[in-house]
């Protein structure tokens, strides 16, 4: 008897053996389809791990790659309690499960409930197959060998990847961002019981065209969650009056250009993830669309907003629209080669500070120049005669530019520009860079433009724009000019008056202070507006596209304005200059000026024509005769702005004929009025010369 016994357990073993072994080797010889988990949509995210831009599968599908931390715990513990109870203890198959639909079979004569575990479903989601008893045990096969391969949490999240939601949706990361408009990081009872009841019959149940069957079918998955006591009854309550919703809204599509800029960069990433903040994103793209209503058809608008320390993009418009084929939408303008205008002036300034060939304080000539063959003008034809650098930038004088770019050197500014990682794009047949660069005869991106705009604000360090998420450090590149020579142009730039529109404060929701400058290139083809803080530097380009010519489009009118409401929605900063000065800054009048800092002197080369022209000072406001209505009457009267033209530095001014002591050397100076009638204002410059102004205040 125990021989008979012993060879019973060594032939019951042989064969467990044997099984054991030919299911080894088939799983081996066939294993389960678990490439085309790979097949999923290409993904661009924010730096908050949300969809900017989503692209379909080859076979036309929105499956989003669902990532179960990013997915609302309700949700998952619906789904485990309708679906599949004991995902987390089976090896793939449930046998309490299908022995209970087995015994439920037999006994009613037909199908009563269902033994699908999470995993035999992945299993037939990978490989289709008909619904027969035949494809039920391989789906059963297949569910053991995937749980052979894949954590449990992989499981999960692949089912949640291919599961169908009707149409070409699939994933419930799809679903709710079709049917809810958001992310499924937070749901409601509602909306976790619809994602859940929706994949069993998805095509008869779909909310957008079969609402009322798609109510049914979600209340009955709340109703057996109230039974499990997953909500209670107040909440089952208000979730079975919770409409579902009935339109299929459209994908993100908040940063298409920059999507398809990394898409192309990364041809076999599907999950490509931005340093983009989306919500910023998205109220930046909202200001360009209303912008660009008050924009000829064929123009278009381009926002790029950066973090200064860390160099990354926080918004990024590549057009204000990218479907307006007239307006060449699909066209990148933040990667488009455009001349600057006046933007490259500061940093013409910053070089010349930093060799000691002038100071913010220097007396400049604004007068008739030649160089060689080339003689400039400022925009609007007048001349200044002998004017501050400081006034000459802020009022973006072309003569003064030029006359220090030519101390600089066209080519070492080119040069030291490139060093720092933004090369000028030139004419092919441009042999050598020339002095009209300082005037826009240049092509530079709005990218490239933020970029030095970015070395300027971080005190003239300078580093490349990151787009990724990466939080490692930046590349650091040749300086682009030290750190006093940017506190110099920062403090002249925050002294910019600010466009029209928002010269009052109260027009603006942050009143911060921002140093920036605009720019107009030649025939109105493109208006910029490029500024910081001490944390954000943010760029605006306004044009056409095709680089025709615009009718009198001009930085400071069309381009200014969206820049300080871009501005209005970062935080509040303090100000765009450094918490310390730097080494070396010297604060001083044009009278404390070292000698060879008080005069800048022309090379001898440059003709100077019809300075009699540039000499007369001329009062430029308040205009002689106005009358200038300040405030109401049970108001204090605002400070005036006095400003004149012409005339050789210092100035003094004079109201009713007592000196005044707000900025006397200067083509501006504040006054505060002492009460309402008529005054004179009087400017006298260097030489003796005089203008006078007899104005009304109301």
């Amino acid at each position: 008897m125990k021989l008979r016994l012993r060879s019973a357990a060594i032939v019951l073993g042989l064969g467990l053996v044997a099984m054991a072994g030919t299911a080894f080797v088939a799983d081996r010889m066939l294993p389960p389809p678990l490439e085309r988990l790979n097949a999923v949509s290409t993904l661009v995210l924010d730096r908050d791990q949300r969809v900017l831009r989503a692209y379909t599968t080859a076979e036309g599908a929105w499956r989003l790659l669902a990532d179960i931390p990013q997915i609302d715990p309700k949700f998952i513990g619906f789904l485990l309690a309708y679906e599949d109870q004991r995902f987390r203890t089976h090896p793939g198959v449930d046998a309490l499960a299908a022995g209970r639909a087995t015994w439920q079979a037999v006994s009613h004569g037909r199908i009563v409930s269902g033994a699908s575990t999470l995993t035999m479903q992945l299993a037939r989601l990978v490989e289709p197959s008909p619904r027969t008893l035949g494809a039920k045990l391989a789906e059963m096969g297949r569910a053991l060998q995937i749980e052979r391969r894949l954590s449990k949490d992989e499981i999960l999240g692949a089912y949640l990847t291919f599961a169908p939601y009707g149409g070409n949706l699939e994933g419930v990361r799809a679903a709710s961002l079709a049917y809810f408009g958001k992310e499924p990081r937070r749901l409601t009872d509602a909306e976790a019981a619809l994602l859940v009841a929706l994949p069993q019959a998805p095509e008869t149940v779909r909310p957008d065209r079969f609402p009322q069957a798609a109510k049914n079918a979600r209340d009955k998955v709340l109703r057996l969650m109230q039974e499990r006591g997953l909500i209670d009854a107040r909440g089952l309550e208000t979730a079975l009056s919770e409409t579902v919703p009935e339109i299929r809204r459209e994908f993100p599509l908040s940063a298409p250009h920059l999507a398809d800029r990394l898409t192309r960069a990364q041809p076999t990433e599907r999950l490509v993830r931005t340093s983009i903040d989306g919500d910023l994103q998205r109220a930046l793209l909202q200001i360009a669309r209303r912008y660009q209503f008050h924009l000829e058809p064929s123009a278009t608008i381009a926002i790029l907003a950066v973090e200064n320390k860390t160099r990354q993009v926080r918004g990024y418009v590549g057009s204000s629209d990218f479907f307006a084929n007239r307006r060449f939408g699909q066209n990148d303008m933040v990667t488009a080669i455009r001349s600057p205008g006046s933007a490259l002036k500061p940093l013409i300034y910053a070089m010349a500070f930093d060799e000691l060939a002038a100071h913010p304080e220097t007396t400049m000539p604004d007068v008739a120049l030649r160089f060689g063959d080339y003689a400039p003008k400022n925009f609007d034809g007048h001349f200044r005669g002998q004017i501050s650098a400081r006034e000459a930038l802020q009022a973006s004088l072309n003569i003064p530019a030029v006359a220090l770019l030519d101390r600089v050197g066209p080519l070492r500014f080119v040069q030291r520009l490139s060093e720092s990682g933004v090369p000028l794009a030139f004419p092919t047949e441009a042999k050598l860079p020339g002095l009209p660069v300082a005037l826009g005869g240049v092509g530079i991106s709005l990218e490239g433009l933020v970029t030095l705009y970015a070395d300027l604000a971080e005190q003239g360090n300078a580093a490349p724009l990151r787009f990724g998420a990466d939080t490692s450090e930046t590349v650091a590149l040749a300086p682009l000019m030290s750190a006093k020579s940017a506190y110099y142009v920062t403090s002249i730039l925050l002294d910019t008056p600010p466009p029209p529109s928002f010269l009052a404060a109260g027009n603006r929701r942050h009143a911060q202070p921002i140093a920036y400058k605009t720019g107009t290139s030649f025939g109105f083809r493109d208006a910029w507006a490029v500024g910081y803080t001490r944390d954000y530097t943010i760029g605006v380009w306004v044009g056409r596209p095709d680089g025709t010519f615009s009718a009198g489009r001009m930085g400071r009118a069309d381009a200014a304005p969206i820049l300080f409401e871009a501005f209005d929605l970062l935080p509040l900063a303090e100000s765009a200059l450094p918490a310390t000065v730097p080494q070396g800054v010297i604060a001083a009048d044009n009278a404390s000026l070292p000698a060879n800092l008080r005069v800048f002197r022309v090379r001898p080369g440059a003709m100077v024509n019809d300075v009699a022209a540039t000499r007369s000072v001329r009062i430029a406001y308040p205009i002689d005769g106005a009358t200038l209505e300040l405030a109401s009457a049970d108001e204090a009267l605002p400070a005036l702005t006095l400003q004149a033209n012409g005339g050789a530095l210092p100035l003094r001014w004079l109201v009713n004929g007592l000196p005044i002591d707000s900025q006397p050397y200067r083509r501006q100076a504040q006054w505060n009025p002492d009460g309402r009638g008529q005054v004179r204002v009087t400017v006298i410059d260097r030489d003796g010369n005089s203008a006078s102004s007899a104005v009304w205040i109301k």
